[in-house]
């Protein structure tokens, strides 16, 4: 069964990431995500509340409404910025994130075009070095002086 969105319904919008990881999805949450996830979260403490008076649970069911409240307001917040990222809802602001993100990469890349990555001769490679190196490498490969 073929379970990607993506064969059946195109996105709308310009593509940021087709498929994007956790750790960007939920860095990618916006102001009117957290505000709806804590909306969410206390309208469903509220009604836990006050579905546990008449039995005398307020507490327990005050408890189960907020961890149903944050599990379905995270959901929602991650899909919304899911599907900003994929283009499937408007996303003007990540573009424009993603456009400033790509110059400042390249503008970035193209400044250490002139260093020179040595072998190492004797001496201990920091890890300053050994990261910048290993960055570098990732830039544009081949265009290094070396």
């Amino acid at each position: 069964m073929n379970t990607d969105i993506t064969a059946s319904v195109k996105p709308e919008y310009p593509v940021i990431d087709r498929n994007p990881p956790f750790t960007n999805t939920v860095a990618n949450f916006s102001t009117l995500d957290y505000c709806r996830f804590l909306t969410i979260t206390g309208i469903s403490i509220t009604v836990g509340y006050l579905s546990g008076i008449k039995p005398n649970i307020r507490g327990p069911s005050m408890v189960t409404g907020g961890l149903i409240g944050v599990m379905g307001g995270f959901m929602y917040a991650y899909q919304n910025s899911a599907g900003r990222l994929m283009g499937f809802f408007p996303n003007e602001e990540e573009v424009k994130r993603g456009m400033k993100g790509m110059t400042n990469m390249v503008l970035e890349c193209a400044g250490h075009m002139s260093y020179r990555i040595e072998p190492l001769r004797g001496k201990r490679a920091s890890t300053t070095r050994l990261g910048r190196d290993l960055h570098l490498g990732n830039c544009v490969s081949g265009s290094l002086k070396g």
